[in-house]
């Protein structure tokens, strides 16, 4: 598990199909978040579930992450947290060589 916040480390550079364990923060929240992947022949599926830890420690599912295609057709990873109103896409994260570290790169819609 990696204390650095707006990180998810996952289990492999394998990133779908492998779970990820990171902690999000931002003015309001910091939590630590855990990707359990998501085995669905649905197109449409969320490639992971995202849970957090309730104040009295119930894991809850808080969103989701899906693969998305930029305006080029190339994939790439975002996130969306519903009750938090929170979006963000995954990146590399500066100063990582491993793939498996992946930034959480907040948005506005």
């Amino acid at each position: 598990m990696t204390n650095e916040p707006n990180i998810i480390r996952f289990e492999s550079a394998e990133i779908i199909g492998s779970k990820g364990e990171g902690r999000l923060a931002t003015l309001t929240f910091d939590e630590l978040i855990f990707a359990e992947p998501v085995n669905s022949d649905n197109e449409k599926a969320p490639t992971h579930q995202l849970f957090a830890n309730s104040p009295r420690g119930a894991r809850v599912q808080i969103g989701a992450i899906w693969q998305r295609e930029n305006q080029k057709g190339e994939p790439y990873l975002s996130i969306t947290i519903p009750q938090l109103h929170f979006r963000a896409n995954l990146g590399k994260a500066a100063g990582q060589d491993e793939q498996e570290v992946q930034a959480i790169i907040p948005w506005n819609s």
